[in-house]
């Protein structure tokens, strides 16, 4: 079974999404493919990205309307093991980077790991995945090589194919993420419980043995 992840690297949802689809994996304890495609969830934001004050001031109308968000996602990441830290963000980055590197690493059979890391960077430690140096320490410690990562996050390589994906799911009908392709034909909205997501699994096994035990 193949699942493609539209997914933003600054969005809690899709940390939190992810542990759930684990959840699910693990349960049904079957191979599954996963490709992770890139979604921005503030596509015009700055390269260099932006002051986090500012930011929440813009999308929440300050701390206040940011703190009556978060706490809801902090509540629910407890639930899942994650101790999100929004404390520690003192910036909101631009993400195109990050999902550069993304599919750097999954051309290198590293796509999981630097995920994973990104999420943790981010939504524990505060740092800002915007940032190129701090891009190349993340993108070392899950065994990536330093020179071939700084050559490449110097260049512009895969950008255009980012922001066509980016294009692509808003096209298709995406406005919030994660969503979850089920082999290209079902879509899953949200950080669905690993139920929700279990269940399309079984139906999606059903589905292929009775086609097979028909053929």
């Amino acid at each position: 079974m193949r699942i493609d992840i539209f997914s933003d690297t600054i969005c809690p949802w899709c940390f939190i999404g992810k542990r759930r689809l684990e959840k699910a994996i693990k349960s049904r304890g079957e191979e599954i493919e996963i490709h992770w495609r890139a979604f921005q969830l503030n596509p015009e934001m700055p390269s260099a990205g932006m002051d986090r004050t500012e930011y929440l001031e813009r999308k929440f109308g300050g701390p206040e309307g940011a703190s009556q968000v978060y706490s809801r996602i902090e509540e629910v990441g407890r639930s899942e093991a994650l101790d999100f830290a929004f404390d520690r963000i003192s910036r909101t980055p631009n993400t195109v980077d990050s999902h550069r590197l993304v599919r750097f690493a999954t051309n290198i059979g590293k796509q999981e790991e630097l995920v994973e890391r990104l999420f943790q960077a981010y939504f524990t430690e505060g740092a800002n995945i915007g940032d190129r140096k701090q891009l190349a320490e993340i993108a070392v410690e899950v065994g990536l090589d330093r020179a071939e990562v700084e050559e490449f996050l110097a260049g512009e390589d895969l950008k255009e194919e980012i922001l066509a994906e980016d294009l692509f799911a808003r096209q298709q009908g995406i406005q919030g993420v994660p969503c979850f392709i089920f082999d290209g034909r079902y879509a899953v909205s949200g950080a669905q419980d690993p139920e929700v997501l279990m269940k399309v699994m079984d139906s999606l096994n059903a589905a292929a043995a009775e086609q097979s035990a028909s053929e």
